[in-house]
């Protein structure tokens, strides 16, 4: 490893995804700095560092996942308490960034939470944050920091070229996920369809329409979240008795709440790629399910961070 501008980075963790850390630190050639992350009896997050980080280039990989206050607030304070204690440059790696989905004003007296966050961030102390596939792209314009954006994209094409499915169809469940399944059809050499859905009234059940053609065509549905899957397994079920020879399905990030799991289950997915950027707790692991890392990735994402090497050529 070339020298960078610091003599020496050290890698902490929350209690978010604990598991991709280690795998980050490990690709790194480093042990996680010792840090506690707990709470008081009453609720609050304590923070304690048990190394220097004085003049250090410090990583702190958290995801603001599920509970998603606690751990956007383990994130904070541990900013803050490596502030406080000098630290050279504190990099905020996130790797699922929470609260992204209110983006804009929707309609009147909305709030945008992502804009809310970003300043939350930037204001505790952060000088940079690393995320991957962030809800929507602008995102990283709320920022006044530097931010580098990972794609999750590169990660589940790779697999499923191993998979060499033939007459694919790469599928948008949604209007909002077409340039993400664009993206996704263009390495694979695939067409790419539409799912057009509708609720003509209150109460009454959407009317799926398919724009593309997906008869005869093994279909990959893509997107950069799945939360309850109602949107995932409600496209899969339609692609099926409108033709499609296998369903498969990827997204970024496993939120995976309420009835996601028994609809994914009970759906016409036959396999559903995801990445590790949230943790998958035991009770949610099904045969459908496949877990891919995007440690390597964000490893060398740090690394070049670190020796001031470009990051966008890990996606030339």
């Amino acid at each position: 490893m070339k020298d960078g501008a610091y003599a020496d980075f050290k890698i902490f963790t929350g209690n978010s995804n604990p598991e991709l850390a280690e795998e980050v630190a490990s690709i790194m050639g480093k042990p996680l700095g010792k840090a506690t992350v707990s709470k008081f009896s009453d609720g609050e997050i304590s923070v304690n560092l048990w190394e220097t980080v004085r003049g250090i280039d410090t990583y702190i990989i958290q995801s603001t996942c599920n509970p998603v206050n606690d751990t956007l607030m383990e994130l904070l304070i541990m900013i803050d308490a490596m502030k406080r204690a000098s630290a050279g440059r504190i990099n905020a790696v996130i790797p699922y960034y929470g609260y992204a989905r209110q983006d804009r004003k929707a309609k009147a007296r909305d709030p945008i939470t992502a804009k809310l966050i970003a300043d939350i961030i930037s204001a505790a102390g952060a000088d940079r944050v690393v995320s991957m596939d962030l809800h929507a792209s602008q995102i990283q314009g709320y920022f006044n920091i530097p931010v580098d954006h990972l794609l999750g994209i590169p990660i589940l094409v790779k697999y499923f070229k191993e998979m060499r499915l033939d007459d694919l169809v790469i599928v948008s469940p949604d209007h909002g996920s077409v340039t993400r399944a664009r993206n996704m059809a263009h390495p694979l050499d695939a067409p790419i369809a539409i799912v057009d859905k509708r609720r003509p009234k209150a109460n009454v059940s959407e009317i799926m329409n398919i724009i593309g053609d997906i008869e005869d065509k093994n279909a990959i549905l893509v997107d950069d979240i799945i939360d309850t899957a109602g949107t995932m397994t409600n496209a899969a079920n339609a692609l099926k008795e409108l033709g499609a020879k296998e369903v498969y399905a990827c997204a970024t990030h496993p939120v995976l709440s309420g009835p996601a799991i028994e609809r994914i289950q009970e759906s016409a997915i036959k396999e559903l790629v995801l990445l590790n950027t949230i943790p998958l707790p035991e009770e949610k692991k099904i045969d459908k399910i496949k877990m891919l890392s995007v440690a390597p990735l964000f490893a060398e994402a740090m690394i070049r961070i670190f020796t001031n090497d470009s990051i966008s050529r890990l996606f030339d």
